[in-house]
Formats: structure tokens, sequence, C-alpha cells
């Protein structure tokens, strides 16, 4: 496929776009917005977002995503909570920390588990009814996004870098499905990932935190 012809299908994409597509891309970037600021917005923003892309992934056979989606919508309910936690000063009970090696060899394992399980099940589905399924491309980014938002609703830095590879990832699988504002929105999302972090370890710093060590 050339660059004209990927223009053709960008441009066909766009006008193919529904006002749900609409919504909840700009509840997803309003999401990410406030999770950058520490905001609590975040959670009941995302979730206009989440639930309905568990609809438009399910109707694309983005089945990986559309399971991402459900298990945002369930973890940010989870994270909503623990967020709003006080301590008996009246300060955030979770506070923006980084992760030590051991913590890190723990988000790769599980990074790993939820890989190998969502490869499998995507294989399943496109060889008996779905095969429009893409088993390593929607596993891989599922598996980031399992990682990452668990990891956000604990106010770790290292969720922006899980955030990162989830969006790289999410970029070419819905353009191949057509749908390619939610394309762009993913990269959008990777920009303000990058910001995100930025933000995240500047306040890691300011506690006296040093990213990376044990």
């Amino acid at each position: 496929m050339n660059v004209s012809q990927l223009v053709d299908q960008f441009l066909q994409g766009l006008k193919q776009t529904t006002w749900l597509e609409y919504i909840a891309v700009f509840s997803g970037i309003a999401s990410v917005w406030y999770s950058r600021k520490e905001n609590i917005l975040v959670y009941p923003v995302g979730l206009i977002s989440t639930i309905i892309y568990i609809y438009i992934s399910f109707k694309g056979s983005l089945f990986g995503e559309a399971g991402v989606n459900f298990y945002y919508t369930v973890v940010s309910i989870y994270g909503w909570v623990l967020w709003t936690k006080k301590a008996e000063d009246n300060s955030r009970m979770i506070k923006i920390t980084s992760a030590t090696g051991k913590d890190w060899l723990g988000h790769v394992a599980f990074f790993a588990a939820c890989y190998t399980i969502a490869f499998f099940a995507l294989t399943f589905l496109k060889k008996q009814f779905a095969p429009g399924a893409i088993p390593a491309g929607d596993g891989f980014a599922s598996a980031a996004a399992f990682t990452g938002m668990w990891l956000m609703a604990k106010k770790k830095v290292e969720s922006w870098y899980w955030w990162i590879a989830t969006n790289v990832a999410s970029i070419p699988l819905y353009f191949i499905k057509g749908f390619a504002f939610t394309s762009v929105y993913y990269f959008v999302l990777l920009v303000m990932a990058f910001w995100g972090l930025a933000a995240w370890l500047k306040k890691a710093r300011e506690r006296n935190l040093q990213p990376f060590t044990n």
C-alpha cells in the first residue's frame, strides 16, 4: 500500500466515523489530561470512553481491545476509590511513586502473563469465528494496557511507559480496522503519554524519590 492509498483509506475512515466514536475519543483525551494533572475526574470521564469503546471494539473484531476496555471500566472504579481515600491529615492516601527493580520484574511478569492469555484466546477466536482478529498486535496492546491501567490506579510513574507501548500498538490496529479517527486519537494519546510521564517524573522527584532504583 503506497502513501496515496494510505491517505485515501484514512479520509474514507474519517467519513465513516460515528458520533459515538467522536464522544469516545474526546472523553478519552480529556481523561488522559486529568490523569496528567492527578485529578480525580480522570475516572468518571474515562468511563464514558471505555464503555463506548467496548462496543466499538467488538464491532471491529478487536476482541482484545474490547476486553481491555472492559478491564479499564472495572479498574477505573477501583482506582476512583483509591484516589479518593484520604489520610488522617486529609492528604491523598495514594501518592505518585516510582517502581523499584523488584517491582519492575513483577510488572513485566504481569504483562507476559496477560499477553500469553490474550494471544492464545485471540488465536482461538480467530480460528473459530473471528477471522478478522489480530492475535499478536491486539494481544500486545491489550497486555500493555492491562499493565498500565493497574499501575495508574496505584499512581506508579511507570504506568506511562506502558501507556506509550499501548498507544504505539493501537494506532495501526484501529487504522487497519477502518477506525481512522480512533487511530488519530491513539496518536494524540501517545504524545500526551510522554507529557504525562514528564509531569509524574517531576512530581516523583519532588518527593525525593529515585526512579528505577532498589
